[in-house]
C-alpha cells in the first residue's frame, strides 16, 4: 500500500460565498482511483482524473450539482 496525502475540498454552492471546506488526511491506500469513489455518490456524477506534473493525481468531482476536487500526493516512506 502506498502512503497519501489527501485533500478534499468542497466548494461553497452560495453565490456570495468563495469559501470551501477543506479536509487534509494522511491516508493508506493501494489504488486512488479506488478510494475516490467513496465521494462519488449521487444520481448525477462526473469525475474527471488529471495527473500534475509533480505526480499530484487530481479528481474533480460533481455529484448533483455539488463541485469537489479530492488530490492525492504520494508521501515519501523512509527507507526507500
Amino acid at each position: 500500500m502506498k502512503k497519501y496525502e489527501r485533500i478534499r475540498e468542497i466548494f461553497n454552492r452560495c453565490d456570495n460565498n468563495q469559501m470551501r471546506d477543506v479536509d487534509i488526511q494522511e491516508i493508506e491506500t493501494g489504488d486512488a482511483d479506488t478510494d475516490v469513489q467513496q465521494f462519488c455518490n449521487g444520481k448525477t456524477v462526473t469525475c474527471e482524473k488529471s495527473v500534475k506534473n509533480d505526480r499530484v493525481i487530481v479528481f474533480d468531482i460533481t455529484t448533483d450539482g455539488l463541485n469537489q476536487r479530492v488530490s492525492y500526493a504520494e508521501l515519501a516512506t523512509a527507507g526507500v
